[in-house]
């Protein structure tokens, strides 16, 4: 149902993600109204499909972005620590950034400083995503995402990566809190969705999830 999902404004695409049951959740439908994805995705933004963003790196479609949401809602408390990569334009950002309030934080990863400061330039058109960066409560980095991100305070309560790895890195695994969840896409080829969550006891349980199709996770391009 996603290809039908499509809207000539940012409403209209929200409302046919949540007709269609791809948004499921009162807080993500809020979330997503709140970020205009004209601000990330300039071209066609209400389209339900991926957009080429430059640098060779594409935002996802909204249906994707939509699940990673829901998927990762249970840990987006008011305070958790989320930790986004392969953060591309900042669309997913600003919405999980919406999605823990004032006081949490989010951090956006991603391996070309152009994508840093783009997605930096696309949260600054609006004001609360002005204040929202000003604040700290956003912050954009260069960085390997394949190596997640010392998140200190015990780690992160949530990861998000936006791009195939070829395997589950452990590391981010270790870098979740217990209890915490990673979304992830693996995969060479055939890609799937895979859910990991550390639980309190700080056992980890891996479910595989649905086929996807992501640009790879890789290494910043060479000069």
């Amino acid at each position: 149902m996603a290809w039908r999902s499509t809207g000539s404004t940012n409403a209209a695409l929200i409302k046919n993600l949540t007709s269609n049951g791809l948004i499921t959740s009162e807080r993500v439908r809020n979330a997503m109204l709140a970020v205009d994805r004209a601000h990330y995705a300039p071209a066609t933004p209400y389209h339900d499909s991926p957009q080429t963003i430059g640098f060779g790196a594409t935002i996802s479609a909204p249906h994707m972005h939509a699940s990673a949401a829901e998927s990762l809602l249970p840990y987006l408390r008011p305070d958790a620590r989320v930790l986004d990569i392969g953060s591309g334009s900042g669309y997913l950002t600003a919405v999980l950034a919406n999605l823990v309030g004032p006081s949490g934080t989010v951090v956006g990863v991603d391996h070309i400083q152009g994508l840093v400061d783009l997605a930096h330039r696309n949260m600054s058109k609006g004001k609360e995503g002005r204040e929202m960066l000003e604040a700290g409560k956003v912050r954009f980095v260069k960085a390997d995402g394949r190596l997640g991100l010392d998140g200190g305070e015990g780690g992160w309560d949530a990861i998000h990566v936006g791009a195939a790895a070829k395997e589950a890195h452990e590391v981010l695994v270790e870098q979740l809190r217990a209890p915490g969840r990673l979304f992830i896409p693996v995969g060479e080829g055939m890609q799937y969705i895979w859910v990991i969550d550390k639980k309190e006891d700080g056992s980890v349980v891996r479910e595989k999830s649905f086929g996807v199709m992501y640009v790879p996770l890789t290494d910043a391009p060479k000069d």
